[in-house]
């Protein structure tokens, strides 16, 4: 799609919104949800616009790929969720992080697209992931897939939905003939069998085990507050668990993004994978 062709924040007039006299009343609006989900969902429809188009892709420093649509739905809810919430802080994966965040109140978590090699094959297992951070946990949280529609919300004490419909882990108590997703290079060997699927969007990993279509998530690589924050409120509120390796809660918005191994299931399952995990650290 030519370039004059996307969309962006004035198409969808919320920025407009955000800079007249609805600023005000939205910036003391509590509902802090009801704005993530509106945010992704007008992001969809950017990602959507390149999405299977001709873009512009380069490899960060790092190594990893970054496309201008990255960019464009970064530039999109930086700006749509600062209008409405200036007090907030922000870090995203796409912007230049300000250190400020670490003194503000709250602070918005946001991944504008999670799984960007799904995104680069035209395969629909990538997200937009935004979160409200307070106090180093996540106090709402969407995680929506704009191409199969799916949208997976929660606010803290107030459950989790899959577009509106309450959702909840899966209740396995066996690792044996687990729905696991992660990279099949983790359960290579001293594992139980299990049925093992890889998706590229960690954050739609999670979500899928908070809507019980699979029984566990399981991540050894380092990933960043961005990747995870909002999908662990969804699967803390759908009752199961978002942990570290040693079963720690993970804190977000410290002065590095990082986070270490990822565990997400439902709490029985979670403690058996846990177990799992510590004894083949000590080795035989």
């Amino acid at each position: 799609m030519p370039e004059h062709d996307r969309p962006d924040a004035e198409d969808y007039g919320l920025a407009k919104a955000a800079r007249s006299g609805h600023a005000t009343q939205r910036n003391n609006d509590p509902d802090d949800l009801a704005l993530l989900e509106s945010a992704v969902h007008a992001a969809g429809t950017i990602a959507r616009s390149y999405y299977g188009g001709d873009y512009k892709r380069w490899n960060k420093a790092g190594g990893s790929p970054v496309t201008e649509a990255d960019l464009a739905v970064d530039a999109f809810l930086k700006q749509t969720l600062l209008a409405a919430r200036p007090a907030y802080g922000w870090l995203s994966e796409e912007s230049a992080d300000n250190q400020a965040r670490l003194s503000a109140p709250n602070v918005f978590v946001v991944d504008p697209i999670d799984g960007t090699v799904a995104f680069l094959k035209n395969r629909p297992h990538f997200t937009i992931c935004a979160a409200v951070v307070e106090a180093g946990r996540p106090r709402a949280g969407v995680v929506y897939n704009p191409i199969t529609e799916e949208c997976f919300a929660a606010r803290e004490g107030g459950g989790a939905t899959l577009n509106g419909n309450p959702i909840h882990v899966s209740d396995r108590g066996r690792i044996e003939g687990t729905r696991m997703l992660g990279p099949k290079n983790t359960f290579a060997e001293g594992w139980p069998q299990m049925e093992l699927t890889a998706l590229s969007s960690i954050a739609y990993r999670v979500a899928l085990v908070a809507a019980g279509r699979h029984d566990a998530m399981v991540s050894l690589s380092v990933k960043r507050d961005w990747d995870l924050a909002a999908a662990d409120l969804i699967v803390q509120e759908a009752g199961g668990l978002l942990t570290d390796e040693a079963g720690q809660k993970l804190i977000y918005n410290r002065p590095s993004a990082t986070q270490r191994a990822s565990i997400a299931a439902g709490p029985h399952l979670h403690a058996l994978l846990l177990a799992h995990l510590a004894s083949r650290c000590k080795g035989p």
